[in-house]
């Protein structure tokens, strides 16, 4: 980790997250040690931390801090817990994730970006995540169930196979809703297997593409 972030990327958790209402001190942690610069491109380093979205090729983005946090805080991860994340694009947020559970499973549609999420995990010494091309719609019921799973791109709804490989007692968090327009949604699974739903706040983000999410053209 290069020394020279440090003191801007406190102050991105200071002044973009924590101040807009992030408390889970774990889940601040993590942003503070994660290096954002090393998951976007070299020419938009500058721009690594500040409090927006930002390409990251194949018209894919590497989403803003504050959401990052917030959707990390809304799935509640423990030490203890096993996480899917759908969607791995850069892997920043996966990194994040694995700073905080047992084990993070991530799938991505998109190889190229797998290929280069893959070796930035083993960079910042992050063993414990598995990345995988695949369409994420559909889970990996290969390591399921999970105890968490987040999924990182805007769904027309929440696929059913993702609730299928939740835990009795787990959470699930998507952005839901129009393609270009959605809300965070949070889902629990109750002991006995039934779904609990609460909507939050409004958010954008590139459309969840797969069998259970939209197709390509889809509006």
């Amino acid at each position: 980790m290069s020394d020279q972030y440090l003191g801007v990327r406190e102050r991105m958790v200071r002044e973009l997250i924590a101040a807009r209402g992030v408390r889970d001190e774990r889940v601040l942690a993590a942003l503070r040690t994660v290096p954002r610069h090393l998951f976007v491109k070299d020419s938009l380093r500058n721009q690594a931390y500040g409090d927006r979205a930002l390409p990251i090729g194949e018209a894919q983005t590497i989403s803003q801090p504050y959401i990052v946090a917030r959707m990390t805080e809304l799935l509640e991860v423990g030490p203890e817990h096993s996480v899917l994340e759908i969607g791995t694009g850069s892997g920043y947020q996966t990194a994040v994730l694995a700073l905080l559970a047992r084990r993070v499973y991530s799938l991505e549609r998109i190889a190229e970006l797998a290929r280069e999420a893959i070796p930035r995990m083993r960079q910042l010494g992050l063993d414990n995540v598995k990345i995988q091309v695949f369409d994420g719609t559909v889970g990996w019921s290969e390591w399921a169930p999970y105890d968490r799973i987040l999924v990182t791109a805007g769904a027309p709804k929440v696929p059913e196979p993702l609730l299928d490989q939740l835990v009795a007692g787990g959470v699930l968090v998507v952005p839901e809703g129009q393609r270009n327009a959605q809300k965070l949604v949070v889902y629990r699974k109750t002991a006995r297997g039934g779904i609990r739903r609460s909507e939050g706040e409004e958010v954008v983000f590139v459309p969840l593409l797969g069998r259970h999410g939209w197709k390509e053209g889809q509006r």
